[in-house]
């Protein structure tokens, strides 16, 4: 029987006493649980009120620190939310790639373009590698150097960049810059192994590297997602606790785009992944679109462009065919190193080809 149920005034009518009666007799009515979409909803309400709450200070909070509302939450979801982690402040439930994003999204400007170019890069001529061939892409890049002293950065002349890399990553491919020595790549270091206490050192060498979103082949790029959501998860699987963009615990959104960019500049991807890299691009917070930048070959276009630790990294792309020209890296702010937009890097992609050997340029 229910606990307690109250009888009605003396005077009632017979139905009244009744209905009280029956109220002893039945058992209490079924509490529906709450449905998952509505525990999702009640964790980021909580999520939410918490942190406006606060001052930015420490995520997990006193009590009576929570708006008076959050007390009325029925008590079928509180052991729910007893579960809850508190995000720190600048993070958000997580998105569609399965991760807590930081940060706006990417603007509605640099969705539509980055749309655009897919739809362009889906539309281009599919590259033409045989596996015992080589990917050739010649540019001009340029990076801003200081002196000694840590005077401002000043950025020098572009130079002629050429690259030869395995298609199917079985041998050694060639790096060429103007004004330095060729340097092999992908070649095996001679390290020297003991295989007992006393013996003689024995050369060998170290295993090869595998193929990798930072370390890729022409034909692992060929096999890469092409869900946007699956490859930007595989991006940031693979760029977790690297050297960039503040190393492990730094900006994981940044380490995914500028993953993204080296990708665009520096291999020469099916139509369909080129698409899917662009597609992915746009689920990254923080993307947002300049309205001109010009590249290393003097070309101006429109650029998409994400800022962290006072730096802002831009793809520069065709103003008419959304093709990518490049990149430019510029001062978010004033420092030491220079007033804002300083530019500390640049590059334009000029040619991608096939080639028969390193050193040799691409057939046609």
């Amino acid at each position: 029987m229910n606990a307690f149920t109250p009888r009605p005034p003396r005077g009632a009518d017979a139905d009244a006493l009744l209905r009280a009666e029956l109220a002893e007799l039945l058992p209490p009515p079924p509490v529906p649980e709450p449905t998952p979409e509505r525990i999702l909803d009640l964790r980021h309400a909580v999520l939410r009120s918490a942190l406006a709450a606060g001052d930015g200070g420490p995520a997990v909070r006193s009590r009576r620190r929570f708006p008076l509302h959050l007390l009325a939450v029925p008590v079928a979801a509180c052991a729910v939310l007893a579960g809850v982690v508190v995000l720190a402040p600048g993070e958000g439930p997580a998105g569609p790639s399965g991760r807590v994003s930081a940060g706006p999204p990417a603007s509605s400007d640099a969705v539509r373009f980055l749309s655009r170019a897919a739809l362009a890069a889906a539309a281009a001529p599919a590259p033409k590698v045989r596996p015992g061939e080589y990917v050739y892409v010649k540019s001009l890049v340029a990076h801003a150097g200081r002196d000694a002293a840590g005077g401002p950065a000043v950025l020098p002349s572009a130079r002629a960049r050429e690259v030869w890399l395995s298609a199917d990553g079985s041998r050694p491919g060639l790096l060429r810059e103007a004004g330095s020595a060729d340097t092999p790549l992908g070649s095996r270091a001679p390290v020297y192994e003991l295989d007992r206490p006393g013996a003689v050192p024995r050369k060998t060498t170290l295993g090869a590297e595998a193929p990798s979103v930072t370390n890729p082949t022409h034909a692992y790029v060929a096999a890469l997602p092409t869900d946007p959501e699956a490859l930007l998860r595989l991006v940031r699987e693979q760029t977790r606790g690297s050297g960039e963009a503040g190393g492990p615990g730094g900006d994981a959104d940044q380490r995914a785009f500028t993953a993204i960019g080296t990708l665009l500049a520096e291999t020469w991807a099916p139509p369909e992944v080129t698409a899917a890299l662009y597609r992915a691009a746009a689920l990254i917070p923080g993307v947002a679109v300049l309205p001109s930048a010009t590249d290393a070959a003097g070309r101006e276009g429109v650029a998409v462009a994400r800022t962290a630790r006072g730096e802002q990294t831009q793809w520069i792309f065709d103003r008419t065919t959304s093709a990518f020209l490049g990149e430019r890296t510029v001062l978010a702010g004033t420092t030491s190193a220079g007033r804002a937009g300083t530019v500390l890097g640049v590059s334009a992609v000029l040619v991608k080809g096939a080639a028969a050997a390193p050193g040799e340029p691409p057939k046609g």
